[in-house]
């Protein structure tokens, strides 16, 4: 499965992945999932929101078992970051066939739509549309950098974006979703241990900063005379650097944007997008408000307009309780050892749907703890582990 996904969506110069949503790579790769649904004799469907789904039994019976994750990427993303989750669930079924398992619930493997927002900017779409987080009207106004909007997207790709939309009754038909991810840092790798149960998901989220100067000439116009927005845009990147580390939190300027974008040219517009993530709200509002106290003083000294608009946010999430003490319960079982319960700054599907339906995540270790880049890696042994841990705890649930 590993060898027939990893091509798709690789970009030859950077070593990366370029599977974004609605695009040719992201259809082969839904292709695959179609593919491994049938070759196994599961059902397979795809929502209105455009997620698919593959099911042993009725999931109209409700109370079903649902594992999976992501297959998009970021740009130049690396090879786990999602694929590990869906490609899991599918040897884990492999797995617990092989041990003549049974299933008393229906059992589920999906691949969540547009997970990683790299295209449309808003991170986790299919799964924020199923859960009725992400109304029609906000989804049918993303825009992607060519200025695609989403439902062109959909409809080019042969999904009907006049269907999108809360999907209450079939979440109301799953009891668990459980979703394996890569670790998106070192905290298995220093402790040793090839498999982890998430705790939390820290707040976070995206603010666009618009500095608007004055375009000019860059070889004639006076330094003094200059409504420069980059000197602007410059210190709040610093600022941000600041503010987090007093905190103990994250933030990051990854994308801007330049208008006119001319090497000779003063810029008229600095669009820069802020991701900041914290350990709990008061921390993260602590750092926000820092960085735009910090962005409104310097636009004011270079006589720069400012607008800070949150274009998403998603609050903590503690995962369900007795879902994730029941995963640290069986994956300790055999060896009697405690299984690291971990918190990550990375969103997830399975922090979307937490309010909609009980979800938990299991971790796999990732040695160099890089993540969202071509070096994001984990050893097949530790791959193996986690089907394993997958294994144990869905057969666990399903068997209840």
């Amino acid at each position: 499965m590993w060898r027939e996904l990893a091509p798709i969506g690789r970009h030859c110069g950077s070593g990366g992945y370029r599977r974004f949503a609605w695009t040719g790579a992201d259809a082969e790769c839904r292709a695959w999932f179609e593919r491994q649904a049938v070759a196994r004799g599961l059902a397979y469907e795809v929502d209105r929101n455009g997620n698919q789904w593959a099911w042993l039994g009725d999931p109209a019976r409700g109370d079903a078992v649902v594992a999976g994750s992501h297959l998009d990427s970021v740009p130049d993303g690396g090879a786990f970051d999602g694929p590990l989750g869906v490609v899991s669930a599918f040897a884990a079924l492999d797995e617990l066939r092989g041990r003549g398992a049974r299933f008393d619930r229906p059992f589920g493997i999906v691949n969540f739509g547009d997970e990683e927002g790299a295209r449309f900017g808003l991170a986790c779409v299919g799964s924020r549309l199923a859960a009725g987080q992400l109304t029609v009207a906000a989804a049918h106004a993303l825009t992607d950098a060519d200025g695609v909007t989403l439902p062109q997207a959909m409809a080019a790709a042969g999904h009907d974006p006049d269907a999108i939309g809360a999907d209450r009754e079939r979440l109301d038909r799953i009891g668990a979703f459980v979703e394996l991810h890569v670790e998106q840092g070192r905290a298995l790798d220093l402790s040793g241990d090839p498999v982890g149960v998430a705790s939390a998901i820290w707040p976070h989220g995206r603010w666009r900063f618009d500095f608007r100067g004055e375009a000019n000439h860059a070889g004639t116009t006076r330094l003094v005379d200059r409504r420069d927005p980059m000197l602007s845009y410059a210190e709040t990147v610093l600022a941000a650097r600041r503010e987090a580390r007093l905190a103990g939190a994250v933030a990051t300027f990854g994308k801007i944007a330049v208008e006119p974008n001319g090497v000779n040219a003063v810029p008229s517009l600095v669009r820069g997008w802020l991701d900041s993530r914290a350990e709990d709200q008061a921390t993260l509002d602590t750092v926000v408000d820092g960085i735009e106290k910090a962005a409104r003083e310097y636009a004011d000294a270079h006589g720069v307009d400012l607008d800070v608009v949150r274009e998403s946010f998603t609050p903590v999430v503690e995962f369900d309780d007795a879902l994730r003490d029941e995963l640290a319960r069986v994956l300790g079982r055999d060896t009697g050892l405690k299984v690291p319960v971990l918190g990550t700054g990375a969103g997830h599907d399975a922090g979307i749907l937490s309010a909609a339906l009980p979800t938990a995540m299991l971790f796999v270790r990732n040695p160099t703890g890089v993540s969202h880049s071509p070096a994001e890696s984990a050893t097949e042994d530790d791959c193996v582990a986690g089907v394993r841990a997958l294994a144990d705890v869905l057969e666990g649930l399903a068997r209840k």
